[in-house]
């Protein structure tokens, strides 16, 4: 299963038998507004703070996806998710609600990649008929931790991002109908010094290269093999420095197939600076958008590369810079897998 240094094939195909992608009043007027389950009118969900807000994002995601794949909770085996609250408590307290055998990942917006790779090689090895896997962030959550409480109106930069409010689960099953992952590559940590909370997509762009770099290394395969790459979270500024830095390796990939989860989820004119952010962004994206163009034949293969930041308010208070990961996961449309 081990190709090369840093990636994994999966000969068994693990299947992605059902997703669910739920999100946030202004995840509801954006661009793929079509291809969410569910959306909720305002940020509060019925709670009394919005950490316990994205916990039901997260319930809610998963929930649905088991619900369309016609299993019980009980038939799944291990969960994988992470967020990017304090200890990832959204999280941690949405797998006490769901009852289910759970890992808990902080990969940052790179988390869910990351849990798709690990759920993929589990079912591969047999470890497990159904896993399920998912990423969530809310917006609110977010700059209250990061930066500071929306009530405060602190002005920001055009290279800051907007987190993104939803959460995104998929159901990976030895058996089923549905797209197929085949492959997966870690990503290492790269930090090129870059200090600035508000300029994410810069200091996360060589993460994403690096780990493109090797995964074409890796599966030795031409770099048209995809119909679609896919980075994360990278947004304005970090798209085009990681296709230079891609370029300048010897690595051409076409620009119309190089997109950004980042730059897809919301419509022009949407107040997003740079573009939006967190792990619920490609989370999102993928288990939405991207799975149903490869369910109606529009797309054949896909890499996904989701991004992330691994810095924390401590670590920006003690003048750290910015340690950065992505993990690229590759899904091809399936059929059936017996």
């Amino acid at each position: 299963m081990l190709q090369g240094h840093q990636s994994w094939t999966f000969e068994k195909k693990p299947v992605i038998v059902s997703t669910g992608t739920v999100g946030g009043p202004f995840e509801a007027k954006g661009m793929l507004a079509d291809d969410f389950d569910l959306f909720h009118k305002d940020l509060w969900l019925e709670q009394d703070s919005f950490e316990k807000a994205q916990r039901v994002l997260l319930e809610e995601s998963i929930t649905r996806a088991i619900e369309k794949a016609e299993l019980q909770n009980e038939d799944i085996q291990f969960m994988f998710a992470g967020d990017l609250i304090n200890q990832m408590t959204p999280s941690s307290f949405g797998s006490r609600t769901l009852g289910i055998p759970y890992f808990g990942l902080f990969g940052a917006c790179s988390t869910s990649m990351e849990g798709l790779a690990l759920a993929a090689f589990i079912i591969n090895a047999r470890g497990a008929n159904n896993v399920v896997t998912a990423a969530s962030s809310h917006n609110t959550a977010t700059e209250k931790q990061f930066r500071y409480p929306t009530e405060y109106g602190g002005q920001k930069p055009p290279t800051a991002q907007w987190t993104v409010t939803a959460s995104g689960a998929a159901v990976l099953s030895q058996k089923g109908i549905g797209p197929v992952v085949t492959s997966a590559t870690i990503g290492k940590v790269i930090d090129m010094g870059m200090g600035d909370p508000f300029n994410m997509g810069g200091a996360m762009a060589p993460a994403a290269a690096d780990t493109i770099e090797a995964h074409f290394r890796d599966l030795d395969i031409p770099t048209n093999h995809y119909d679609l790459i896919v980075t994360g979270d990278l947004g304005e500024i970090g798209l085009p420095v990681a296709h230079k830095i891609l370029e300048e390796s010897g690595i051409k990939i076409k620009k119309e197939k190089f997109k950004d989860c980042g730059l897809m989820i919301y419509r022009e004119g949407q107040q997003v600076f740079a573009g939006a952010s967190g792990p619920g962004c490609s989370a999102s994206v993928t288990y939405g958008h991207l799975l149903n163009r490869m369910n109606r034949g529009e797309l054949n293969r896909i890499l996904v590369v989701a991004t992330g930041a691994l810095l924390s308010p401590l670590s920006f208070q003690q003048q750290e810079t910015i340690p950065c990961i992505a993990h690229a996961v590759s899904i091809e449309a399936g059929g059936v897998v017996q």
